[in-house]
């Protein structure tokens, strides 16, 4: 995967498509997430929003809750499916660890509304298990990154300049980093622009060279 094919492959959740209330309640909320932030989401808003009854939101989510955990669902899925494609590529650990990254900015930066939902304000009050729900998501994005590093190190054989986790560590603030401010600048700034010139600085501490 090139870095441009990350860029058109990316999911967003889509218009509403005929009987799937379900996908069409999580756009729903994914667009009040990015249009108003900071405006109380209720069953009564986005019940007028898909053009339903309050009833028929309850019969496919029990509370907010479980719809916000349905974003993140939505961006698991989305995120991990195509960690497996990348994963599976024949390039390069150090290609496979930069489509990795692009791919999860890429996803947020179309995603603005579950970007906004990942940095955590719509959670607060929320059930307590949907904030580690989020940490997982980039737990297992790290994990994925740092087992690509390793993997690289040792078939080059590098005395790299930083170990396998700082790299990863590295790229993780990174990778959050440009989504809060994406979300901070109220979907402005975004998380992708100069990424391609950004990237081999971003390398360079797995490049025996730069010692």
């Amino acid at each position: 995967m090139t870095t441009d094919q990350s860029n058109q492959s990316e999911p967003e959740i889509k218009p509403k498509q005929r009987g799937n209330r379900r996908a069409d309640i999580l756009q729903a909320v994914a667009i009040m997430l990015e249009t108003a932030p900071g405006a109380k989401i209720t069953t009564a808003k986005l019940a007028t929003a898909v053009g339903v009854s309050e009833a028929a939101i309850y019969r496919h989510f029990a509370s907010k809750a479980q719809i916000f955990e349905g974003l993140i669902g939505f961006a698991e899925d989305a995120i991990f499916s195509r960690i497996q494609a990348i994963s599976a590529s024949q390039q390069t650990k150090l290609d496979k660890t930069r489509d990795v990254l692009l791919l999860a900015l890429t996803f947020f930066e179309r995603n603005p509304g579950i970007a906004r939902l990942m940095m955590g304000d719509p959670l607060v009050g929320e059930a307590p298990r949907l904030k580690p729900r989020v940490r997982q998501l980039f737990d297992r994005i790290e994990t994925e990154c740092r087992q690509l590093i390793r993997d690289e190190q040792l078939e080059s054989m590098a005395n790299a300049i930083l170990t396998p986790s700082e790299q990863t560590t590295l790229f993780m603030h990174m990778l959050e980093g440009a989504i809060a401010r994406f979300v901070r600048s109220e979907f402005n700034a975004s998380p992708t622009e100069h990424f391609a010139a950004y990237w081999p600085v971003l390398a360079s501490g797995m490049d025996p060279k730069a010692r």
